[in-house]
């Protein structure tokens, strides 16, 4: 158990992936400012009833995932520019209290041990192949060059592909809390599966497209991929 400072968001971390923030809300800059005096993670967790700022009584998911504080711009007026890397994730036991931001004791979310690690390796090469089409499709889409490599250990694979995935924020959340890889993958891969012909049609069209079409498609949909 371990008292941690909350910052609910409209968006789900996962270990290791990168989130940028704009702190201008009194009690979060107090957050920012504490966290930073004392070396410590804030924890992120997504909003379950209430509003992203001005909301004393918002009310998060129980899990999240500790962020580490890897850089801070000062801007005017007292507000933040944080770069914040995951950590681990937490369960939220305890809301301590609420003034001038969320206090909690938290516990550690520890994965399961996986029950047949050569199965497991199979899962991850599979899922590799799939989820490097299913990136190139999404670049030739949105025309923003990336590349993501896959890491080999399958619990990072698994956060990693769950960050990536162009799902709806309930659906990462639900990744974020199964404690078994295994079963993380297996569900990453039927999305992805369910994705990539949707992406193919989403191509399809946008070759046939007019250039007046494809400019109001530009404009409506925006060009700029996000991993978040």
């Amino acid at each position: 158990m371990q008292r941690l400072r909350l910052f609910p968001l409209n968006t789900v971390l996962f270990p290791g992936a990168v989130l940028n923030l704009h702190v201008f809300e009194p009690r979060y800059r107090q957050l920012v400012s504490e966290c930073v005096e004392a070396d410590e993670p804030f924890g992120v967790c997504m909003i379950r009833e209430g509003d992203e700022a001005g909301d004393p009584d918002v009310m998060p998911y129980e899990v999240g995932t500790a962020a580490r504080i890897t850089d801070m711009r000062p801007l005017g007026g007292g507000r933040y520019y944080l770069n914040t890397l995951g950590a681990k994730r937490f369960r939220i036991e305890r809301v301590l209290g609420r003034e001038p931001y969320l206090l909690a004791e938290v516990s550690e979310v520890a994965e399961d041990e996986p029950s047949d690690p050569k199965a497991l390796a199979e899962l991850v090469a599979e899922i590799r192949d799939v989820f490097r089409e299913y990136l190139r499709l999404v670049v030739e889409f949105s025309g923003m060059p990336f590349d993501i490599g896959l890491p080999d250990d399958p619990l990072e694979a698994s956060f990693l592909i769950g960050d990536a995935l162009q799902v709806a924020d309930s659906m990462k959340q639900r990744l974020l809390e199964l404690t078994n890889t295994e079963g993380r993958l297996t569900v990453e891969l039927g999305f992805l599966r369910r994705l990539l012909p949707q992406l193919r049609a989403l191509l399809e069209r946008k070759r046939d497209a007019s250039p007046g079409d494809r400019i109001e498609q530009e404009r409506y949909y925006g060009k700029r991929f996000s991993l978040n």
